[in-house]
C-alpha cells in the first residue's frame, strides 16, 4: 500500500460506557497489545497518513462495554479500502471482464476461551476486503478478545487473491453444514446483493462481515464434553423459565412453571406418589381463583371425598417452593397428622423442604430456624396453637407464609374449637402476609366465618361418585328427597326371609342389608357405642356362608398373625372370630397398632365390612360402597346434621365404585327428627371462646399479654386487648353470644379473674391500665396448661420438690398424670391393693405423702367404710400413675389392661395423653428457677412415655408411622438405627420384613430420610450459630 492511504490512530479509552449520543464502534476493549508479527502487517498501509477520527455508525454490539477505539477506528480504514475495491468492481463490471479465480483462502474469526458470551469456532468469511492487505504488514493492529486473528490464517492471507465478485457468502454458523446448506445460503445472499443487470452480485460490507462473524462466533458450538453440554442446556432452560417468570411475576408470588405456578416435576410427583394423573375441574377452578392468585384468605367447602386436601397441598407446595416461606397444616387428630407426615415426606425429599411432625409429645419449641430450607409443620390443633405462640414470641411469624386448617367446622367444637379460633385470631392480628386457607365438608354460617377470617368463599357440590341417601323404616326403604313434601320417597320393600330366631336377634335387618353388598363390595356400619360395634360384627358373622372363609384366606391369616405380634401374642377374641369372614370392628378401644392394621386391611380389600363408631368418619378416609347408620343416635345424643353428613359422605369410593349409597335405620318414634336431620341446613358454627365459663377468652387474653412482654409487639393496655378481641369470631357473633354481658364486659371480667389467679398484674399509668404477665402466667400460656389446673400444678410440683423420690419413676409419673383423665377413672380396689403391696417402702412412703395411705386402699379393697376424709382426685391420679408405672416396666399393654381391669384402648389413650402432658409440664418448669431439677428428668420421661418400648427400639419408633410391632420386625431384620432405615433400599426392605408391601416400605424409608435430614439440619444450624461472628462484637 502507498502512503496516500489514511493512517490509523489507536487510542485506549476508559471501559466506562460513553453517553449514547456519541458514536460507537463494534469492538470491545482490548486486553493486550498485538504481537510484533501482527503489527508488521499494517505498518506500510498507515505510515504517512495523518490521524483521522472515525467511529462506527451503528449501535455498540456489546452494550455495557465501550469500544476499543477512541477518535480513530480500524473500521474507518477498512471502509476506505472497501470503497476503492468497490470502484474497481464497478469498472470491471462495466468492461464485462470478470476475473475467475478459485477461492484459496479464508478469514477465521475466533473469540478467546475466557469470554463467557462466545465460543471458539471455525466460521468462514469469504470474498473479504481483507484480501487487499496481502503482502502488507499489520504493525498497528490492536489485539482484542473479540478479534483474535489466527497466525496460520494470516499466513494464508498473504497469498490469497481477489475472489470472483459474484460469489458472495456469509460466515457459517455451523462448520458442519452440508454443501447443500451452503449453496442455499449463498443463493439467498446473492439475491439480496443485486445492483444492476451488468453487475449481478454486490460485495458485502466489511462491517457487516465482522458483525456477522462475531455474532456467529458467539453462537458457534465448541468441542466440549456431552455432560457439559447437557448441564448448560439445563441451566439455559432454567434461565429461560426464570426470565418468563419475571415477565409474568405478580407483586406477591413467583411463577415457577406450568402446573398452577409450580414446576412440571410437582405434577409428576403427584402421579408417582399418589397415582393422580389429572385434577378435577373444580380443583382447577379453585386453584385459578383470583383470591388464590392474589394470596388472599380462602374458605372452600365440598362434600367428603371431593379432593379438598389435594388443593391445599398444591397451595402449600407453591408457598414452599415459590415464595420460600414456611407453612402450617393443622389437622384434628394425631393419626391424621402421622398419616400426612408419611404422605408428604416423599415430596419433601424430592423438592427439598422439611416435613416436621407436631403431635403428642413431638415438636420443637421454637422450631429450628433454617437458612437453606423451608419447613412444613404438620400439627394437631393444640400443637399448632403452641407453635404459633412460639413463632410470635421469637419474632418469626412473618416467615410463616400459609396456615391451612382442615375440618374448619370444628371452630364450633367445644374447647378444641376455641383453640382454633385463638390460633387464627393471633395470626390475623400479628401477620398481614400470612395467608389462611380453611376447608371443610360441612359449613353452616359461612358468612360469619368469612368475616372472621376476612376470606373469600368457594363452594361446590362435586362428588367423584354419586351418592344416594335412603332411610329404612320397618320393612320399607325410602329415598331421601328433601324437595318432596314428606321428605321421604318410597323406594322398595325388603323381602328377606328371616327365621324367628334370626328376626329376634336382628330386628333391623342389618345382616340382610350388609350381605346385599359384601363380599363383592365394601360396607361400613356405624354403631352408637363401642360395645354395639363388637356385637354387630359378631352377629353378622354367625349367619354368613362358609364361602366367606375361603375368600382371601391367606391374607386374613397374615392379618391375624400381625395382630398377634402387635399384642405380644394376644389377639382380641372378637377379632379372632370375625376376621376369617372378612369382618372387623373399629373404635377407640383398639390400640394404635390394631387400628392401623384393621384400616390397612380394609383399604386393601382383605376386610369387606367394618362396624365402627362416628370417630372413623372424622378420621382417616375409609370409604365404602354402602354406609349403614345403625341408629340416629351416638350414645344417648341424637345425631347432628354435620355428623350425619360426615358419615354418609364415606359412601362411594372414587376410582373403584360407580355409585355410593347410605341407609339410615330409624324407628317410628324418630321419624320427625330424622326428617329434620336429612333435610335441615348445616348447624350454625358458633364461637367457643365463652365455652366452659369463658376459658377460651381467659387463655387468649393471657397469651396476648404474655407474648407482648416477650416480643414487644402485642398488646399491653386494656384498649389493645380489646382491639385483639375485636378480631375474633366471638366479636363477629357478639349479638348472639354476648346477650347478657357485652364482649367488653367479658374482657374486663376476665382481667379481674386473671389478676386474682396471680397470672397477671394491673398497674395504673397516665395512658391507662398497664397489663403485665407474672411468671406463673408466662409458664401457663407457654406450656399450654389449662388455666384451671395451673395453680394446682405449681403446688404439686413445689410439694413434690420437697421430697422428690428418684429411685423409681412413680413420683414423676404421678406429677405428669393428666388432670383431665382423673374423672374417667374408676379404680378396681382389689387390683389397686395388689399393686400397692408390690411397691417398695420408699414408694409407699411417697404414696402417703401425696395423700393416699396404705390403710385407705386396704379398707376400700375390703369393702369397709373409710371415716377419714381423703382427696379422691389424688387417689384416682395415683391409680393411673400405677398403671403407667407398670406399663413402663413391662411394656406389655395387654397384660397391664387385664391386671387393672381397664380396656387396652383406654390405656393407650392414657399413655399418649401423659406423654403430651409431660411435655407441657417440662415447658412449665422451664419458667421457674426453683424447678431446675425437673428439666432433665422430665425430658427423658417424655421420651419414655412417647414410645413405651425397650431402649433399642426407640430410634425406629421415632419414624412416622412405625409402631412397636413394626419396629421389632425392622430390628430383627437388621435395621437397628435411623441411619439403617434412611439408607435402606425399599425393595430389599420389603423382602426382608414380613408382611411389608412396597408402598409401605417406600413411605418408611422416605419418613426415615426426612427425620434424619431434620436432625442433621438442626445440628448444622446449631454449629453455624456457634461459629457465627457476633454482630455486637466490640471493635478497636
Amino acid at each position: 500500500m502507498n502512503a496516500e492511504q489514511p493512517e490509523l490512530k489507536v487510542k485506549r479509552v476508559s471501559t466506562r460506557k460513553r453517553p449514547r449520543e456519541r458514536l460507537r464502534s463494534h469492538l470491545t476493549p482490548a486486553r493486550k497489545k498485538g504481537t510484533g508479527r501482527d503489527k508488521g502487517i499494517l505498518n506500510g498501509l498507515m505510515a504517512d497518513q495523518n490521524p483521522t477520527e472515525y467511529c462506527s455508525d451503528n449501535e455498540d454490539l456489546f452494550g455495557d462495554y465501550d469500544s476499543i477505539l477512541g477518535d480513530s477506528s480500524l473500521m474507518a480504514t477498512l471502509d476506505c479500502v472497501e470503497q476503492i475495491a468497490r470502484k474497481q468492481d464497478l469498472q470491471q463490471a462495466v468492461d464485462s471482464k470478470p476475473v475467475d479465480q478459485p477461492q484459496r483462502g479464508f478469514t477465521e474469526l475466533r473469540s478467546l476461551k475466557n469470554t463467557c458470551l462466545q465460543r471458539p469456532s471455525d466460521d468462514h468469511l469469504t470474498d473479504s476486503i481483507l484480501d487487499v492487505f496481502k503482502d502488507e504488514s499489520f504493525e498497528d493492529l490492536p489485539a482484542a478478545p473479540q478479534l483474535d486473528l489466527d497466525k496460520d490464517v494470516l499466513e494464508n492471507l498473504k497469498t490469497t487473491e481477489i475472489l470472483q465478485e459474484h460469489k458472495t457468502s456469509t460466515p457459517l454458523r455451523n462448520k458442519e453444514r452440508t454443501s447443500e446448506d451452503r449453496t442455499k445460503m449463498g443463493d439467498k445472499n446473492t439475491t439480496e446483493g443485486q445492483t444492476f443487470a451488468g453487475f449481478s452480485k454486490a460485495r458485502r460490507s466489511m462491517t457487516d462481515h465482522l458483525k456477522r462473524a462475531m455474532l456467529s462466533n458467539a453462537g458457534a458450538p465448541s468441542t466440549v464434553s456431552r455432560t457439559k453440554v447437557l448441564k448448560e442446556a439445563v441451566v439455559s432452560k432454567e434461565i429461560n423459565v426464570a426470565m418468563q417468570a419475571m415477565e409474568t411475576v405478580s407483586t406477591v408470588t413467583t411463577d415457577l412453571g406450568p402446573f398452577f405456578g409450580l414446576p412440571t416435576k410437582v405434577k409428576e410427583l403427584i402421579y408417582k406418589l399418589r397415582g393422580i394423573n389429572d385434577l378435577y375441574d373444580w380443583q382447577k377452578t379453585c386453584l385459578n381463583l383470583d383470591c388464590v392468585r392474589g394470596r388472599r384468605n380462602l374458605i372452600y367447602s365440598l362434600p367428603t371425598s371431593g379432593g379438598k386436601t389435594l388443593v391445599a397441598e398444591i397451595l402449600i407446595l407453591k408457598e414452599l417452593l415459590c415464595r420460600k416461606k414456611d407453612c402450617l397444616f393443622i389437622l384434628p387428630y394425631i393419626s391424621l397428622v402421622q398419616e400426612k407426615v408419611r404422605g408428604l415426606a416423599g415430596f419433601g425429599l424430592e423438592l427439598d423442604f422439611m416435613v416436621e411432625e407436631y403431635a403428642g409429645s413431638k415438636g420443637r419449641f421454637p422450631p429450628v430456624k433454617r437458612r437453606n430450607k423451608n419447613s412444613l409443620y404438620i400439627a394437631t390443633i393444640e400443637k399448632g396453637h403452641s407453635l404459633v405462640n412460639s413463632l410470635i414470641e421469637n419474632g418469626r411469624l412473618e416467615n410463616l407464609g400459609l396456615v391451612v386448617v382442615d375440618e374448619l367446622h370444628m371452630l364450633g367444637d367445644g374447647s378444641r374449637g376455641a383453640i382454633i379460633e385463638m390460633t387464627l385470631a393471633k395470626v390475623l392480628y400479628m401477620s398481614k402476609q400470612t395467608q389462611i386457607i380453611g376447608m371443610s365438608a360441612t359449613l353452616g354460617n359461612i358468612k360469619d366465618i368469612q368475616k372472621f377470617l376476612r376470606a373469600e368463599n368457594y363452594t361446590n357440590d362435586f362428588r367423584p361418585v354419586q351418592l344416594s341417601e335412603y332411610v329404612k323404616l320397618s320393612h320399607t326403604i325410602y329415598e331421601v328427597a328433601p324437595k318432596e313434601e314428606d321428605c321421604f320417597k318410597f323406594s322398595r320393600l325388603l323381602n328377606f326371609k328371616y327365621s324367628s330366631s334370626m328376626q329376634k336377634m336382628d330386628p333391623d335387618h342389618i345382616i340382610a342389608l350388609v350381605t346385599e353388598v359384601i363380599p363383592a363390595y365394601s360396607c361400613l356400619v356405624f354403631c352408637p357405642t363401642q360395645k354395639n360395634c363388637e356385637n354387630v360384627a359378631g352377629m353378622i358373622c354367625k349367619y354368613l356362608k362358609e364361602e366367606f372363609l375361603v375368600l382371601k384366606e391367606k391374607e386374613k391369616g397374615v392379618l391375624l398373625r400381625e395382630l398377634r405380634a402387635s399384642g405380644n401374642g394376644m389377639v382380641c377374641p372378637v377379632l379372632r372370630k370375625v376376621i376369617p369372614y372378612g369382618l372387623a370392628y373399629h373404635h377407640s378401644g383398639l390400640t394404635s397398632a390394631e387400628r392401623r392394621l384393621v384400616e390397612d386391611a380394609y383399604s386393601s380389600g382383605v376386610l369387606c365390612m367394618l362396624a365402627c363408631t362416628s370417630t372413623l368418619a372424622a378420621g382417616i378416609n375409609l370409604p365404602a360402597r354402602r354406609v349403614i347408620l345403625r341408629s340416629p343416635y351416638m350414645a344417648a345424643d341424637f345425631l347432628r346434621r354435620s355428623q350425619y353428613k360426615q358419615m354418609v359422605g364415606r359412601a362411594g369410593r372414587a376410582g373403584i365404585d360407580t355409585m355410593g349409597e347410605s341407609i339410615l335405620i330409624i324407628q317410628d318414634k324418630d321419624t320427625t327428627m330424622a326428617k329434620k336431620l336429612v333435610s335441615a341446613p348445616m348447624e350454625t358454627c358458633y364461637s367457643n371462646l365463652t365455652h366452659n365459663d369463658g376459658k377460651g377468652v381467659l387463655s387468649l387474653i393471657l397469651s396476648i399479654i404474655g407474648l407482648n412482654a416477650s416480643n414487644f409487639c402485642m398488646t399491653t393496655t386494656l384498649e389493645q386487648v380489646k382491639d385483639v378481641m375485636s378480631g375474633t369470631l366471638l366479636c363477629v357473633q357478639e349479638e348472639h353470644l354476648c346477650v347478657e354481658r357485652s364482649l367488653s364486659d367479658r374482657v374486663q371480667d376476665s382481667l379481674v379473674f386473671l389478676q386474682e389467679k396471680n397470672l397477671i398484674t394491673v398497674s395504673q399509668c397516665s395512658q391507662g391500665d398497664t397489663l403485665k404477665i407474672t411468671t406463673l402466667g408466662r409458664a401457663t400460656y407457654k406450656s399450654s396448661v389449662d388455666l384451671t389446673h395451673c395453680d394446682m400444678l405449681y403446688k404439686d410440683l413445689s410439694k413434690g420438690l420437697e421430697s422428690l423420690m428418684l429411685n423409681s419413676h412413680l413420683h414423676l409419673l404421678y406429677l405428669v398424670t393428666p388432670y383431665d383423665m382423673i374423672a374417667q377413672c374408676k379404680p378396681d380396689w382389689m387390683a389397686f391393693f395388689r399393686q400397692f403391696t408390690l411397691l417398695s417402702a420408699s414408694e409407699q412412703k411417697m404414696s402417703a405423702a401425696v395423700g393416699v395411705p396404705e390403710s385407705f386402699v386396704a379398707r376400700k379393697a375390703a369393702g369397709q367404710t373409710v371415716k377419714k376424709s381423703v382427696n379422691m382426685a389424688s387417689v384416682r391420679r395415683l391409680y393411673l400413675a400405677l398403671v403407667l408405672y407398670t406399663l413402663l416396666k413391662e411394656t406389655n399393654l395387654w397384660s397391664v389392661a387385664e391386671r387393672f381391669q381397664l380396656s387396652r384402648g383406654f390405656i393407650q389413650t392414657l399413655l399418649s395423653s401423659s406423654s403430651a402432658f409431660c411435655a407441657c409440664v417440662l415447658h412449665f418448669t422451664e419458667e421457674f428457677e426453683e424447678f431446675w431439677p425437673f428439666k432433665s428428668l422430665l425430658a427423658e420421661l417424655t421420651r419414655r412415655l412417647s414410645y413405651c418400648v425397650t431402649a433399642e427400639l426407640v430410634p425406629l419408633m421415632e419414624v412416622a408411622g412405625v409402631l412397636e410391632y413394626r419396629a421389632k420386625q425392622l430390628y430383627n431384620a437388621g435395621y437397628k438405627t435411623l441411619a439403617h432405615l434412611a439408607n435402606a433400599d425399599p425393595n430389599i426392605l420389603s423382602n426382608n420384613v414380613e408382611n411389608l408391601n412396597k408402598k409401605q416400605a417406600n413411605m418408611i424409608v422416605a419418613s426415615a430420610k426426612m427425620l434424619l435430614n431434620d436432625k442433621a439440619s438442626a445440628l448444622q444450624e446449631e454449629v453455624d450459630e456457634l461459629l457465627m461472628l457476633p454482630l455486637d462484637l466490640p471493635m478497636a
